[in-house]
């Protein structure tokens, strides 16, 4: 070897051929699609095209990792001839067929309007039908200069490589094992850093895209093998048929909505998820005498407060789109860490914008927590605060983030500090196990049966805290707060722990001096939060919302529950269970709370007409998000 670093200094070239090769590819995806592209400028390619680089070394690791530890490899045995053509043909035949998936998506992307996903395995091995074998001789006939560009492509890695390759140390002997070992355990850890996209909690997804720009550009910034690799391991949807007739289909379901009629009321809008908080801890609501929500029973005397709502999902990552997006995780796997997180999405942040709101996302935890810093990057959010925002370590609880009342404040008087009108998130923390409370108010909030229960009262007092200082503030009377929470905590209480009740939370619509005042016993669910907001305002465009408005006495009042493989309606007093074939439950839960009267087969014809709905809502939802029709 002609010097210690000779070995790897070959693999960096070889590596950033790879690199050139994907710029090229992205600047043909580009070219293909300039179209949609149109609003783009030489310059703002140039940046997109820059940020990318950290999504193309990321794959460029994955993909090649087991080629780069056979090259690196401390040993002798590397230098023989056999070897090397290995590590040749093992080089040509995984990339090119990366640069393959590249060069599908200059076409594909067209239709789809999103980089391709894992799911495109599902038209092999005949999961959804045999399209793949129908069509793959109608795209090769009909675009075979795409394979002409993959085959171009695939020679120029061969060629390439052969002549870096040419220069390569051919003579070994044993005084190199030392440096050769140390620069084996020093490149292994710093391809691992590479691979991750950096120093944060969770390696880079397809969602991290959105923190660099517009979500219209998120396909310019990732690469098809990223988006592929990245989403391999990611539960992938097999659409349902349960109706051929499209007509049909839309007659019992359509997530359409229509532009408003009124005059455009440009309230400012505040939403508040509330970290686990069940209807079941609310006395106002369960009429229980030791309420753990005093500030929160107080304003839904003042609110129009939903008695019989539902959560969307049971983790905060299901929550957060379901409140602010109307996105449901009807599918095992939650939508923003889904193969369809990168969709172009209708919420309330991109929705407002175009209407000139300024828009914000508050959570006091560790940026990067859930990946809800990139999710409200592609919701369209302006700004994310999170902890590195508040930068006050003091204030840190020692499990998630900051602490709610100091929290809060800040995102009062952050808010303050914004033109109106303005749309807000907040998201708080404290009430998440393990349930503390800060030293400082030891003694202060009662325990209770749960131990969830106490730090629910402290939320509950940081909340006052904050509508206390929100009130003196300019915009506090000309805006309508919703609150409600992310999903349900633990329980104590049998209906609570039900298959029902436990998916029960407030939802809670405050108007300070409105007429926004009533217990409405109807059944809604975090997903009728975005179309109920844009129905009050009267939004004046159309949009896609999988929910309805509570304020549209004409709309179906239903809501609709995904939980182990088992779908859930709830309409009126009854809930059906639809195991994705069939209906197999049916509950008078009103009746009977504990759910111990199966009415499957005494009110056939109800558990029919619930069991079509179910089958057109998630017909209807599982298209939508597999064909990038969420907006």
């Amino acid at each position: 070897m002609q010097n210690w670093a000779s070995n790897i200094i070959s693999l960096s070239k070889k590596l950033g051929l790879l690199f050139c090769l994907y710029t090229i590819c992205r600047l043909l995806f580009y070219w293909f699609n300039h179209t949609y592209f149109s609003d783009l400028s030489i310059g703002q390619l140039m940046v997109i095209a820059f940020l990318g680089l950290k999504f193309d070394l990321s794959v460029i690791i994955l993909s090649n990792s087991l080629f780069i530890l056979l090259y690196i490899l401390p040993f002798s045995f590397r230098e023989k001839r056999f070897y090397r053509i290995t590590l040749l043909w093992l080089f040509v035949i995984i990339n090119s067929f990366a640069i393959l998936a590249n060069c599908v998506d200059l076409i594909y992307f067209q239709f789809t309007l999103k980089r391709t996903t894992a799911d495109v395995f599902n038209f092999f091995g005949g999961k959804i039908g045999n399209d793949f074998g129908r069509l793959l001789p109608l795209f090769i006939k009909e675009y075979w200069y795409i394979f002409l560009i993959w085959a171009s492509f695939t020679f120029s890695i061969y060629y390439f490589y052969k002549k870096l390759d040419k220069n390569s140390p051919s003579t070994w002997n044993y005084n190199l094992y030392p440096s050769q070992f140390l620069i084996f355990f020093i490149a292994i850890p710093l391809f691992v850093l590479g691979y991750r996209g950096g120093f944060q909690l969770k390696p880079i997804t397809a969602a991290d895209a959105g923190k660099h720009t517009n979500v219209k550009y998120i396909p310019l910034v990732l690469n098809t093998p990223f988006s592929i690799l990245k989403t391999i391991d990611l539960e992938t949807i097999v659409p349902s048929i349960f109706f051929s007739d499209k007509n049909e289909l839309k007659n019992i379901y359509d997530p359409h909505h229509k532009a408003g009629t009124g005059e455009f009321k440009k309230l400012n809008v505040f939403v508040i998820a509330l970290e686990s908080f069940s209807k079941e801890y609310i006395g106002a609501i369960n009429g229980r005498k030791d309420s753990f929500t005093p500030f929160l029973d107080s304003l839904i005397g003042e609110s129009l407060t939903f008695v019989n709502a539902f959560a969307n999902g049971k983790t905060s990552i299901q929550g957060i789109p379901a409140i602010v997006a109307s996105i449901p995780t009807w599918m095992n796997e939650p939508y923003i860490s889904s193969p369809y997180g990168d969709d172009q999405i209708n919420s309330l942040a991109n929705l407002l914008k175009q209407q000139g709101y300024y828009t914000a996302f508050f959570h006091g935890g560790t940026n990067g927590t859930m990946g809800f810093d990139g999710f409200a990057r592609i919701a369209g959010y302006d700004n994310y605060y999170g902890r590195t925002e508040y930068n006050n370590e003091n204030d840190y609880d020692g499990n998630w983030g900051i602490w709610d009342e100091e929290f809060l404040q800040y995102t009062a008087k952050t808010m303050d500090q914004k033109k109106q009108p303005f749309f807000a998130t907040l998201f708080t923390l404290t009430s998440h196990h393990p349930y503390p409370v800060p030293e400082k108010y030891n003694g202060k909030f009662k325990e209770g049966y749960l131990p969830i229960e106490r730090s629910i009262s402290y939320s509950d007092y940081s909340l006052r805290k904050f509508f206390e200082t929100a009130k003196h503030m300019a915009w506090f009377k000309n805006t309508l707060f919703v609150m409600t929470a992310d999903h349900t905590g633990i329980s104590g209480d049998p209906f609570y722990q039900n298959k029902v009740g436990n998916n029960t939370v407030p939802i809670i619509y405050y108007l300070p001096g409105g007429d926004l005042k009533k217990i409405d016993s109807s059944t809604t669910q975090q997903i009728d939060i975005q179309p109920s907001i844009l129905d009050y305002i009267n939004y004046p465009s159309a949009y896609f919302s999988f929910g309805n408005s509570v304020f549209d006495s004409t709309a179906q009042r239903y809501a609709l529950v995904f939980n182990s493989n088992t779908y859930q309606i709830v309409e009126n007093n009854y809930s059906l269970e639809f195991d994705g074939e069939k209906a197999t439950e049916l509950y008078d839960f009103k009746n009977d709370s504990l759910l111990e009267h199966n009415l499957i087969i005494k009110k056939r014809e109800l558990a029919k007409l619930m069991e079509r709905k179910t089958k057109a809502i998630i017909q209807t939802y599982q298209q939508s998000l597999i064909n990038n029709l969420m907006h």
